[in-house]
C-alpha cells in the first residue's frame, strides 16, 4: 500500500504542478491591459516623433539671426551676415539736435525725396527728439498725423517738450517694442533715420511695420553711407545699399529708388507690393 500511496501523492502533486502551470483564460481587466497598452504605446510615440517638428516650428524664428563674434559697437548678433548695432540712448539725445546737423544731413533734400502730400499718415520710427518728425508735420497739414515711435518713454518726453516749443499739434508720441512700433492706424509712409541699423529684431519689426502699411505704401531708410569709407561714423552705424536691398528681401518689399544727393547718406526707398498691399 505504501508505494500505492506514494503514487497516488505523486499524481496529485503532478496534477497541482500541472494545474499551476496551465493557462488561465484572460479576465475582463487583463483583456482591457492586453489592449489599451499598445495604444498607450503607440500614443506616446507618436508625440515623440511630433516634437522634432514642433521644435523645428518655434526654432524658425530664432534661427533668422546668428550668434558671433561681438564687437565694441555691436551686439553679437548677426542678421544677413551684419552684425546689429548698440542703439542710442535718451542720454544723448543732444546729438540729435546738433546745430551742424542741417549741413551734415541736409534735411531739406530728405524731406524733397519723401514727397508727402497734404492729409498723409506717416510713422517717424526712431524719432528721437522729432527732429523730422515737425517737418513732416508741417508738409501733411492738420488732417495729417506723424506718428512718433520710440521705445525709451524717456525719449517720447523730450519729443512732447520740442512739438510743445514749436506748437506742433499733428504728433502724436507712440510707445513701441523692440519687435512692433504698435502703430494705432495703416500709414502711407514709414521713415527710419539712422535707425535701422540699431534694431535688435530687425525681421519682426519689419513685419510689423510692413502690415500697417496702406497699399502702395512707402518704407524709406536714411542711413549713413557703409560704401564710402570717409564717412566720419563707427562703421557699424553705418549701412551700404546691397546690405539694405539684401535685408529686405525678406519683407512684401520692392525697392524704388536710390537717392544719393546727401553728403553723407543715401536714402533708400521701398513699396509695398502689390500682391502683399492688403491692409
Amino acid at each position: 500500500r505504501a508505494p500505492v500511496k506514494a503514487a497516488k501523492a505523486r499524481g496529485r502533486s503532478d496534477a497541482r504542478r500541472f494545474r499551476l502551470a496551465k493557462p488561465r483564460p484572460p479576465s475582463p481587466r487583463c483583456a482591457m491591459r492586453t489592449h489599451v497598452f499598445p495604444l498607450v504605446i503607440l500614443t506616446l510615440l507618436a508625440v515623440v516623433l511630433a516634437l522634432p517638428s514642433r521644435a523645428q516650428e518655434k526654432a524658425s524664428g530664432p534661427a533668422r539671426y546668428q550668434a558671433g563674434v561681438r564687437t565694441r559697437d555691436g551686439i553679437g548678433k548677426y542678421y544677413f551676415g551684419r552684425e546689429i548695432a548698440h542703439y542710442m540712448t535718451h542720454l544723448a539725445a543732444p546729438w540729435l539736435d546738433r546745430p551742424e546737423r542741417e549741413q551734415e544731413e541736409r534735411p531739406d533734400l530728405v524731406m524733397k525725396a519723401l514727397a508727402l502730400r497734404p492729409g498723409d499718415t506717416v510713422a517717424d520710427i526712431g524719432c528721437g527728439t522729432g527732429y523730422f518728425s515737425w517737418r513732416m508735420a508741417e508738409v501733411i497739414g492738420a488732417k495729417g498725423a506723424v506718428y512718433g515711435v520710440e521705445i525709451q518713454p524717456e525719449m517720447l518726453d523730450l519729443l512732447a517738450g520740442k512739438m510743445k516749443e514749436r506748437g506742433v499739434t499733428n504728433v502724436l508720441g507712440v510707445l513701441g517694442t523692440t519687435t512692433d512700433p504698435k502703430l494705432p492706424k495703416p500709414v502711407d509712409l514709414v521713415l527710419m533715420v539712422d535707425v535701422y541699423h540699431e534694431f535688435d529684431h530687425p525681421w519682426e519689426m519689419m513685419d510689423a511695420i510692413c502690415r500697417q502699411l496702406k497699399p502702395g505704401g512707402r518704407v524709406v531708410f536714411v542711413e549713413y553711407r557703409g560704401e564710402d569709407p570717409e564717412v566720419p561714423i563707427k562703421p557699424l552705424h553705418k549701412m551700404t545699399e546691397a546690405q539694405v536691398k539684401k535685408e529686405m528681401t525678406a519683407q512684401p518689399l520692392e525697392h524704388v529708388e536710390t537717392i544719393r544727393t546727401l553728403p553723407r547718406q543715401h536714402v533708400i526707398i521701398f513699396r509695398k507690393r502689390a500682391e502683399s498691399a492688403k491692409p
